[in-house]
């Protein structure tokens, strides 16, 4: 149900306490808690896109700051400590804007580097691939070409749209 709905876990939790009353049934509803550690051996299916036709793929990542224990001993204490950073890359379906493929690195690894990764989640046909700048080196062209031949890559700073080495744009 959480899956199907998109819910928060609290929320799957009240939402099957609701259905488990209306039916008058007298069953427990598992915690939150319990519904974290059960989603962990849950396989779920890939993502898969609403909307018909040719894809047209957005890509970026951006960084997630870790916190827990040290935060708390920084405001403290006052003293320093490194921070820890992940990177999140995301591909998503321009016409929809839903995520369509998710990846979690290192801070250190580079964007391009997982554009393979992102593209492997993917099973419809490509129309388009955009991404920043951090995106524009050859590896990508040839990983986009690989996997869908007629594929128009762009590449755009800030909001202004590129040209990309193949000649192709997005409009």
């Amino acid at each position: 149900m959480r899956a199907v709905f998109g819910l928060a876990l609290r929320q799957t939790e009240g939402l099957i306490g609701s259905v488990v009353e209306l039916l008058g049934l007298d069953l427990t509803v598992p915690d939150h808690s319990t519904l974290s550690r059960r989603s962990k051996t849950l396989d779920m299916p890939p993502l898969r896109r609403s909307g018909p036709g040719p894809l047209h793929l957005l890509v970026d990542s951006t960084g997630l700051k870790l916190s827990g224990a040290g935060e708390w001993l920084v405001e403290r204490h006052g003293t320093s400590r490194r921070r820890s950073w992940r990177k999140l890359h995301l591909g998503v379906d321009a016409e929809s804007g839903e995520i369509l493929a998710i990846e979690l690195t290192r801070k250190e690894i580079d964007d391009a580097a997982r554009s393979g990764a992102l593209l492997d989640q993917i099973t419809d046909p490509i129309a388009s691939f955009t991404a920043d700048g951090a995106y524009d080196q050859d590896r990508v062209y040839e990983t986009v070409a690989e996997r869908h031949p007629d594929a128009a890559v762009a590449w755009t700073v800030s909001l202004q749209p590129k040209i990309s080495r193949s000649g192709a744009h997005l409009a």
